[in-house]
């Protein structure tokens, strides 16, 4: 497996770093990570090169790129909505890892923003076969707020302070970039469709989003009967922070995407170096 440096797409505007097999076989799937917000390919702390460098060695091709105006990749030119250069800088992508590596299917990997951008393509790319969406969509329930606001109204000790720990919050708000989730009832009718395609989903939360996600139980409370679909996997890191920062967090999410990958698109003899 070897790391190569390209300028692609469809006005030459994107850069990436593509993983490739020395040979590879087409069944095997490709795997494309996209941009955390406005972090470059290379993911907060490291996280994309530490990610498809371990994909890498396990046989499958990947791709780190900069999406449109982030990073080191320019603009294209085009008079286009968000939707549509994202959807467009993908499908790039994706023909460029196809001819290096010969895949004709794709797994995306996004995080946070870049799982919304992966939720974006994965709606209506064909070629798209599976998604791993960390901190994506998420929307607060009833089970969020009792989980959230009981324990606290039963702690004194909160009260003693609470006139000063809310003038100290005065003005704050939410990050500066985030971007306006869709809503619920339209994620879990997208989610519905990928799945009547065929599509393989693994949703990983982490504690750092608890915001609005505070428990395992809340997959269930925010998209109903869908995650027990046997194309589904959950799963929800409550001790790590949303940029898996320590070793030890960034560890087990690594683990766990490599094992998805490996029981839903195994790497088929003769791909990995």
């Amino acid at each position: 497996m070897q790391e190569q440096a390209f300028r692609f797409g469809r006005a030459r505007h994107l850069v990436g770093i593509a993983g490739l097999p020395s040979s590879a076989a087409r069944e095997t799937v490709g795997v494309i990570v996209l941009n955390a917000g406005l972090v470059h390919r290379i993911g907060p702390f490291r996280l994309h090169v530490e990610m498809t460098r371990r994909l890498n060695a396990q046989g499958y091709p990947t791709l780190r790129f900069d999406l449109s105006t982030i990073g080191d990749s320019a603009a294209s030119g085009e008079s286009q909505t968000r939707h549509q250069q994202i959807c467009a800088d993908v499908a790039d992508a994706m023909k460029l890892l196809g001819e290096q590596a010969a895949c004709q299917r794709f797994v995306l990997i996004g995080l946070c923003s870049g799982s919304q951008s992966a939720h974006m393509v994965a709606c209506s790319d064909v070629r798209v076969a599976g998604a791993v969406f960390l901190d994506g969509y998420a929307y607060r329930t009833l089970g969020y707020h009792l989980r959230y606001y009981v324990p606290r109204l039963l702690d004194v000790k909160r009260w003693l302070g609470v006139f000063s720990r809310h003038r100290a919050q005065q003005g704050s708000g939410e990050p500066a970039f985030t971007v306006a989730p869709l809503p619920q009832a339209v994620v879990r009718a997208d989610l519905a469709g990928m799945l009547e395609r065929g599509l393989k989903l693994c949703l990983i939360y982490s504690g750092g989003i608890s915001r609005y996600f505070n428990h395992a139980r809340q997959f269930r409370e925010c998209f109903g009967g869908l995650v027990r679909h046997p194309d589904v996997f959950t799963r929800f890191f409550k001790e790590a922070d949303h940029t898996y920062i320590l070793t030890g967090d960034r560890n087990r999410l690594l683990e766990q995407i490599e094992r998805w990958l490996a029981q839903n698109f195994p790497v088929t003899a003769g791909a990995s170096s």
